[in-house]
């Protein structure tokens, strides 16, 4: 498959769409533009049966340097909701509330917004070469609205180390921070992301769907409310067809119906 649109490269092979940043001259800067074409691309996805995971990476030495910063600033007090910080917003519940697994592939520098891109994504890995900073203090600025998503999977002490120092880090450090899921030699970047997309496959679609839920909800609910909706959950999926299938293919001990060859 082709772009979908110029700053956004929309690619599907093996059940899976890649979505690529694609402004390498513009170190993927997050400008109104690319917001709205990876907006329009996270939901085309959605909405593709062919598609089983997505990954979101960059082109060129820059997985994402942030918010194009001209752009934000003349956007200050708009009521546009792709205006000013709410662009950003509308991309990282887009992908924070994406009905399938979604994977960061992580080359290059990273800076700013493009910290809150990968925090939101489900799965990160990145290149033992990749470069990342909270660079907003030093620009007189705060990570406000990445905040949301970075200290929701960064160990405490980390965050205020890096938010407030703005230094940048190896991706071995942001890993260490709980910002990254692995870390892997420059090479064996694509492998290892294939290897994550391999095994997410393996997993019925709806009930990806469903684990996806359980993680962004159950960790917010008092204990009696979430015992109640999670027993609700597991009780129609357990009457589902794809439970049906999964379970007698589980006990004939055949591969699942959606399950990749191999």
């Amino acid at each position: 498959m082709s772009a979908v649109t110029d700053p956004i490269r929309y690619e599907v092979a093996d059940e899976v769409a890649t979505l690529t940043l694609n402004r390498p001259d513009q170190r993927n800067v997050m400008s109104v533009e690319s917001m709205q074409a990876l907006h329009a691309a996270l939901g085309r996805a959605a909405e593709d049966d062919a598609v089983r995971v997505v990954v979101i990476t960059g082109s060129g030495n820059t997985f994402c340097a942030g918010a194009d910063l001209k752009g934000a600033s003349a956007a200050v007090g708009s009521d546009d909701r792709w205006s000013g910080p709410g662009a950003i917003v509308q991309v990282l519940e887009a992908v924070l509330d994406h009905p399938k697994p979604t994977i960061a592939r992580v080359q290059g520098h990273v800076a700013g917004g493009g910290n809150g891109l990968l925090a939101a994504c489900d799965l990160s890995v990145a290149a033992e070469s990749a470069k990342l900073a909270f660079s907003e203090v030093r620009l007189g600025l705060a990570p406000a609205v990445i905040s949301v998503v970075c200290l929701a999977r960064m160990n405490p002490a980390d965050g205020y180390e890096l938010l407030l120092t703005g230094e940048r880090v190896s991706a071995r450090r942001a890993a260490e921070a709980g910002l990254l899921n692995e870390v892997v030699p420059d090479e064996g970047l694509d492998a290892a992301v294939a290897g994550y997309c391999h095994q997410l496959r393996k997993g019925g679609p709806k009930a990806l769907t469903a684990t996806k839920e359980l993680l962004r909800r159950v960790r917010t609910m008092p204990r009696g409310e979430a015992f109640q909706w999670t027993a609700e959950m597991s009780g129609r999926l357990f009457a589902s067809e794809e439970a049906a299938a999964g379970m007698t293919a589980f006990l004939k001990r055949e591969p699942a119906p959606w399950a990749p060859a191999g």
